[in-house]
Formats: C-alpha cells, structure tokens, sequence
C-alpha cells in the first residue's frame, strides 16, 4: 500500500514537475503515455488535458463512466481555481483539521478536491492547464499522473 504523502512532499511535487513549454504535441504525447500506463493496469479510468479552457485532449478507457468525466471537471476547477494539485488542496484543509467541502464554501457539485487534477505548469508563465484522472481511489489517480509526469519530464 502506498503511504500517503505530506503537504511538502505533494509540494515537492509542484515545484519539480514544471514543463519548459507544452505544446499540443507535448499533450498529445503526455495524455498518450497516461493511456499506455492506464491499460497495462487495466485502470477504468478517464484521462483528461486542459490548457487555457481549451480541451487538448481526452480518452475513456474500458470500465469508466461519464461520472468520471463529471469528476475530472470538479477536480480540474480545483486547480484552476488554486493553482494547485487537487489532492494538495485537499490535504492542506485535512491538515488543518477540516474539509475543503466543510471550509471552501464552493459548491460540492463544481468543485472537487480530490486526487488526480495536476497543474501543468510551465517556467516563467505559471499554471497554464491541467491534466487529470479518474476512475480510481484518489491517491491513485493522483499517483498515476505523477508517474506520467515524472516518466514525461525525465
């Protein structure tokens, strides 16, 4: 079982997992990458790439559903409205004691903070996008676009 991870080490994440730019192709070769990892897991998953309100990609994969598609725009608004990895924002309230749900005041219905929405960030412009997941636990939505991230950037 992964251990869940801290405040820092989820903005570790951020401050690491910056693009020097993100082209349409680096979209398509990103959201491509998370489809290969999604299947060799057999992940019901729904994968998600925006940039700037324009959708830059999109791929459902057997066993998810359009609830997943609902999920991946709650959690997207997340980081458009923060700035900051969906799970992040969740764990920060969590740390706090509370709940974003209980804290935020947003409505539950747009607004999601739950793992698998990450800032696509590019040096020197800031959070130009998104790229989410769902269909799994939250964690490992999140996990998952890290590990695209991670295997992307390197």
């Amino acid at each position: 079982m992964t251990p869940t991870p801290t405040v820092e080490e989820l903005e570790a994440q951020e401050r690491r997992l910056v693009f020097s730019q993100f082209t349409y192709d680096d979209a398509w070769a990103l959201g491509s990458l998370l489809v290969e990892l999604a299947r060799e897991r057999r992940a019901p998953v729904a994968i998600d790439i925006h940039r700037a309100g324009q959708q830059l990609f999109h791929a459902a994969l057997p066993g998810s559903t359009p609830d997943n598609d609902a999920w991946i725009a709650r959690k997207r608004r997340v980081v458009e409205r923060y700035g900051s990895a969906s799970y992040l924002v969740g764990a920060r309230h969590r740390a706090k004691g509370t709940t974003f749900e209980a804290s935020s005041r947003l409505d539950p219905d747009t607004y999601a903070a739950h793992g698998g929405s990450f800032p696509l960030t590019v040096k020197g412009a800031g959070v130009i996008g998104a790229i989410t997941v769902s269909g799994l636990p939250q964690l490992e939505d999140h996990n998952l676009v890290i590990e695209a991230l991670e295997h992307f950037l390197s």
